[in-house]
C-alpha cells in the first residue's frame, strides 16, 4: 500500500491557542470586577461603560465565545487533523476563521460597554455582528466538512460526529434566535414578542449551552483523553447511545428555564420530562470518559494533564446530575431567580470547560514546540488553586442561593412576609459574595501561572508550524456496506459525512419544532388582554435605555404565581400582558426585586433620586447610581423609525403615528418634569431619566387599569 507524505497545519492550532490564553484571562479578570462591583457598587468609579448591568454580558461573552469558543477551534483544528489524517481543507479559510472570530470578540468588547446589546442573554450582540457571526461560521463548517471529506481514514471517529453536531447546530440556533428588525446600525428589535421571545430565546439559551460549551468539548473529552492517557476509549457502543441520546434530547429542554412563568404549561411541562431523561446520555458520556482511564489511574497521580481532565469530567457529571433536578419544578421554585443558578452554571464553565481546556493546553503546547512542559510543579500549582478557586466560589453561591430561595418565602407565623424587604435578605448574603469575589480570585491567579509556564514552555522549544505525517490513501471508489453485525450498522452512517449531517440536523429539529409551531399558531396559548396597550413613544424610549444599561441582569419583570411573589410585588404576570414587548424582558436574576409591578407604586420623585443615588431611597442598596441619566438628553432622532418598525411587527401603532410621535414624546416628558418639579426637582422634558421614568411607571399598569375602569 503506497503512502502519501503531506503536514498538519499546526501554526493555526498555535493562534487559537494563544487566542484562548489571553481570552481566558481577559473574560476572567471581569468576573472579579464585576464579582466586587456586586457588594461594591462604587467600583464602576462613576463610568457609565464600567456598571455591572454592561459589564456582566461582557463576562458572559468572553467567558463563553471568546475563552471557551477559542479553546474549541485549538481543540478541533488539532485533532481533526489527525482523525482524518489530512491536513485543513483550506489553510485560507483557516486564517479567515481564525481573525473573523477575534474580530467578533473585539466588536463586542467596545459595544457591550457601550450599552448597545439585544438584551437577549449570550446572544447580546447586535445584527450586524450576528451577521459577522453567521459569516465566519461559515467558514468554519466549509473548511470542517472539506476537510473531514478528503480524509484518508474510511470512519469518522466519535469525536468528530460531537464536532458534526455542534457545527450544525449552532447555525441553527444562531439564525433563528438572531432574526431581529433593524432600526439603525446599532438598535434592532427581534420579530418575537413576549412569551414566544422567550421560549426561541431559552431554546436558543439552554441549546447555547449544550452544543458549544458540552457537545464540542465532549468530542475533545473523546479525543484528548485517550491521548493523554494512552487508553483506548471504555466503550464505543455507548459511545453511540451517548451521541444520538444527548443531542435528540437536549434540544427539547430549553423551557424549564421558564418554568413558572407565563409559558403554556404543556410546554413547561416536555421541558422538565426531557431535561430529566438527559440524565441518562449525560451520565454515559461521563461515565464513558472516566472509565477510558481504566488501568492508567496511577498516572493521574503524576500528570497533571489528567488531573485536569478528571476533574473537568467530574464536573460535568455533577453539572448534568444538577440540571435536571433544577428543571423539577418544585426545586425550581425554590431556585430560579436566585444565586444558586449561578453556582450551578459555574461548575460547569469553570470545572468542565475551564479545567479540560487547561488540560488540553498543557499537553498540547509541548508537542507544538516539540519540547516538554517548563514546570510541573507549577501546572500542579495551576490544578489546585484552580479547584480551589471553584471550590470558594461554588460553595458560598449554593448558600447563598439557597438562602434568597428559602427567606423570600419566608412567612411569619401570622401569615406576613418575614422578611418584607427585600434588602434585608440582600444584606444577608453579601458575606457569601465577598468570598465568591476571592475564589474568582485564586481561579485567575491559576490562568496567569499557566500563561507563564506555557510561555516559558514554548520559549524553550521550536515552533512546528508543519508537522509532517505519512498515511495511506482512501481507496477510490469506497463504498462502506451497511452490516448491522458490526457495531449495529452504525458503522455504515460513520462513512457518509453528509448523511449524518443531515441525520443529526433530523435530530435536533424535531425538539425545537414540537414547541414551536403550537406555541406560535395556536391563538389560545397567547390570549390577549384588551387594556394592554402598546408603549408610548417616551415609554419606549425608556425601555430602550433600560436595555442599555443592562437592568434585567439584576431585575426579573416575571412575578410567578406564588404567594410570596403576590404578597411581595402584586398581581402575577399574564402572558396577554408581554404581547407588545420586542424583546421579553423577563431576566433570569434577582439580585434585585422583580419590576413588573412597579409601575405607580412609588412617585416620579422617588424613581429621579433612587437613580441619582440608590442608597438615599434605599438604605444599604448595592445599586450602583446612574448620573449619567440625570445629564443625557435623550436622542429621539430614531423615534419615528422605531414606531414603523414595531408596527412592521404587529404592534398596532395608527397608520401615521410615527410622524407625530416625538410629538407626543414631548408632551408627556413635559408632564413628567412638571411633577418633579412639584418636588423641587429641575429637569427638562428630554432627559433620558423622564424616559426611564415614563417605562418604569408604567411596567405592569395595564391591569391595574382594567381593574380600575370596573370599579
Amino acid at each position: 500500500m503506497q503512502l502519501e507524505t503531506f503536514s498538519y497545519d499546526n501554526k493555526i492550532v498555535r493562534y487559537f491557542t494563544y487566542a484562548t490564553i489571553i481570552w481566558g484571562a481577559v473574560g476572567m479578570l471581569v468576573g472579579v470586577i464585576i464579582a466586587l462591583q456586586i457588594f461594591l457598587p462604587a467600583m464602576n468609579f462613576g463610568i457609565s461603560w464600567l456598571t455591572y448591568g454592561r459589564l456582566r454580558p461582557l463576562h458572559t461573552n468572553a467567558v463563553i465565545f471568546a475563552f471557551v469558543g477559542n479553546g474549541i477551534f485549538m481543540g478541533i483544528y488539532y485533532s481533526l487533523q489527525r482523525l482524518c489524517k489530512a491536513r485543513m481543507f483550506s489553510d485560507m479559510l483557516s486564517r479567515l476563521h481564525f481573525w473573523g472570530w477575534q474580530l467578533i470578540i473585539v466588536l463586542a468588547a467596545v459595544t457591550l460597554p457601550l450599552g448597545i446589546t439585544t438584551s437577549k442573554e449570550y446572544a447580546e450582540l447586535e445584527w450586524p455582528i450576528d451577521i459577522l457571526i453567521a459569516a465566519v461560521w461559515v467558514i468554519f463548517a466549509v473548511n470542517m466538512f472539506g476537510t473531514i471529506i478528503k480524509r484518508r481514514e474510511r470512519h469518522m471517529y466519535v469525536a468528530i460526529w460531537f464536532y458534526i453536531a455542534t457545527v450544525v447546530t449552532v447555525a441553527l440556533l444562531h439564525i433563528v434566535n438572531s432574526i431581529h428588525i433593524p432600526v439603525d446600525l446599532f438598535k434592532s428589535y427581534p420579530i418575537y414578542a413576549g412569551v414566544q421571545d422567550a421560549l426561541v430565546q431559552w431554546w436558543y439559551g439552554h441549546n447555547a449551552v449544550a452544543f458549544f460549551l458540552t457537545t464540542p468539548y465532549l468530542g475533545l473529552m473523546y479525543y484528548f483523553i485517550p491521548k493523554a492517557s494512552g487508553r483506548p476509549v471504555f466503550s464505543y457502543r455507548l459511545s453511540i447511545i451517548h451521541f444520538w441520546a444527548l443531542i435528540f434530547l437536549y434540544i427539547w429542554a430549553g423551557p424549564h428555564h421558564l418554568l413558572y412563568t407565563s409559558l403554556p404549561d404543556w410546554a413547561q411541562s416536555l421541558g422538565t420530562v426531557f431535561s430529566i431523561m438527559l440524565i441518562a446520555p449525560s451520565w454515559g458520556g461521563m461515565i464513558n470518559g472516566l472509565l477510558t482511564l481504566r488501568g492508567a489511574w496511577d498516572k493521574v497521580r503524576e500528570e497533571p494533564v489528567l488531573k485536569f481532565m478528571v476533574v473537568a469530567v467530574t464536573a460535568y457529571g455533577m453539572a448534568t446530575f444538577e440540571g435536571p433536578m433544577l428543571s423539577i419544578k418544585s426545586v425550581n421554585a425554590l431556585s430560579h431567580y436566585t444565586s444558586w443558578t449561578i453556582a450551578h452554571v459555574h461548575v460547569g464553565a469553570l470545572g468542565w470547560n475551564g479545567l479540560l481546556t487547561f488540560g488540553m493546553m498543557y499537553w498540547l503546547i509541548p508537542k507544538l514546540f516539540n519540547t516538554p512542559l517548563y514546570s510541573k510543579k507549577l501546572a500542579n500549582f495551576h490544578f489546585w488553586i484552580s479547584t480551589l478557586g471553584i471550590v470558594f466560589y461554588a460553595v458560598p453561591i449554593y448558600f447563598a442561593g439557597w438562602t434568597e430561595g428559602l427567606l423570600w418565602k419566608q412567612f411569619t407565623a401570622e401569615g406576613l412576609l418575614q422578611y418584607p424587604n427585600f434588602l434585608e435578605i440582600v444584606q444577608q448574603i453579601t458575606p457569601m459574595y465577598h468570598i465568591r469575589a476571592f475564589g474568582g480570585a485564586l481561579f485567575l491567579i491559576g490562568v496567569f501561572v499557566m500563561g507563564y509556564n506555557l510561555f516559558k514552555t514554548a520559549k524553550a522549544g521550536v515552533a512546528v508550524d508543519n508537522e509532517e505525517a505519512q498515511a495511506p490513501a482512501l481507496a477510490a471508489g469506497f463504498s462502506e456496506k451497511f452490516n448491522i453485525k458490526e457495531g449495529w450498522g452504525h458503522r455504515w452512517i460513520e462513512s457518509k459525512p453528509m448523511r449524518f449531517m443531515v441525520l443529526a440536523l433530523i435530530a435536533v429539529a424535531i425538539g425545537g419544532l414540537v414547541e414551536f409551531i403550537p406555541t406560535f399558531l395556536v391563538k389560545s396559548n397567547i390570549p390577549t388582554i384588551a387594556s394592554v396597550k402598546p408603549y408610548t413613544p417616551l415609554e419606549l424610549e425608556g425601555r430602550d435605555l433600560y436595555i442599555r444599561e443592562g437592568c434585567n441582569n439584576c431585575h426579573s419583570q416575571m412575578v410567578r404565581p406564588f404567594r410570596s411573589e403576590t404578597e411581595r410585588y402584586g398581581e402575577y404576570s399574564k402572558v396577554g400582558e408581554f404581547v407588545y414587548d420586542h424583546p421579553f424582558l423577563w431576566g433570569s436574576k434577582r439580585t434585585g426585586p422583580d419590576l413588573h409591578r412597579v409601575g405607580g407604586k412609588y412617585p416620579d420623585a422617588w424613581h429621579y433620586q433612587h437613580m441619582e443615588d440608590p442608597t438615599t431611597m434605599s438604605p444599604g442598596s448595592v445599586m450602583p447610581p446612574y448620573p449619567w441619566l440625570i445629564t443625557d438628553k435623550l436622542d429621539v432622532s430614531n423615534t419615528s423609525k422605531k414606531i414603523s418598525v414595531m408596527r412592521s411587527l404587529g404592534v398596532p401603532y395608527d397608520e401615521g403615528y410615527e410622524v407625530r410621535a416625538v410629538d407626543d414624546l414631548r408632551m408627556q416628558g413635559n408632564a413628567i418634569a412638571k411633577r418633579l418639579e412639584e418636588a423641587k426637582i429641575v429637569t427638562e422634558w428630554d432627559s433620558e431619566i423622564v424616559a426611564l421614568i415614563a417605562y418604569l411607571q408604567r411596567l405592569g399598569t395595564d391591569i391595574k387599569v382594567k381593574e380600575q375602569a370596573g370599579q
